[in-house]
């Protein structure tokens, strides 16, 4: 694993090529917010933003998606996968805030878990960029260059991910990591084909390093 000035030279180097990482998910309070990032799981922002880009101009509140049928919400998320699913969570998501919160989305990450459909992961999401209270989220990016680069183990879980970069990461900059982290996988080190041969984090990077052998190997 990468020690501490090793973490540090990896977040410096992806804080320069992505200065600008902010949430890309479309919204414009937190309660669109919670939606969206409920929308987003094993699904795409692009894709999201495009289904609330109508959904939040016809549901403003909570009473808004409980006062039409489950499955007149089903058919407006059509496009999102497991539509089914996620339109009844929105729903008891909803039910829960007025009963339970007075229609208020709580700040708190422990009250926010409660809330059907949100997990740690949209939880984080929510209190860092609706409430400005630093957090890490794990999503699949963040989990991917954490490991790959050696900043956690390959066995590690999503939550010890975040623990370990809580550790290694300052907290003032839990936040803007965790959306760093997120540009350098969605559009650097990606899933599929990531840019090894370019990349400044070549020489710390166990797996790239690995997989520029077998480049090589390939190529011979």
């Amino acid at each position: 694993m990468l020690n501490n000035s090793q973490v540090r030279f990896c977040l410096d180097q992806i804080g320069e090529m992505f200065p600008d990482a902010h949430c890309e998910l479309n919204h414009s309070n937190p309660f669109e917010l919670v939606i969206a990032v409920s929308l987003s799981a094993q699904c795409t922002d692009a894709l999201v933003n495009k289904v609330t880009k109508d959904l939040f101009k016809k549901y403003k509140t909570p009473e808004d998606y409980l006062n039409v049928p489950l499955e007149e919400l089903q058919n407006d998320i059509r496009s999102i996968g497991l539509y089914r699913n996620k339109a009844k969570n929105i729903q008891s998501l909803c039910r829960m805030l007025l009963n339970e919160y007075d229609g208020q989305l709580p700040k708190d990450r422990d009250e926010l878990t409660k809330l059907p459909g949100v997990g740690r992961k949209t939880a984080n999401v929510v209190v860092s960029v609706a409430f400005g209270i630093p957090a890490i989220a794990v999503d699949t990016h963040v989990e991917r260059v954490s490991k790959r680069l050696g900043i956690c183990r390959w066995k590690d879980s999503v939550l010890e991910v975040e623990k370990t970069l809580m550790k290694k990461v300052p907290q003032f900059e839990w936040s803007i990591t965790h959306h760093r982290l997120i540009f350098f996988g969605r559009y650097h080190c990606k899933a599929q084909n990531p840019q090894c041969p370019t990349c400044p984090l070549l020489e710390l990077c166990r797996e790239g390093k690995k997989r520029m052998r077998g480049k090589v190997n390939t190529d011979d």
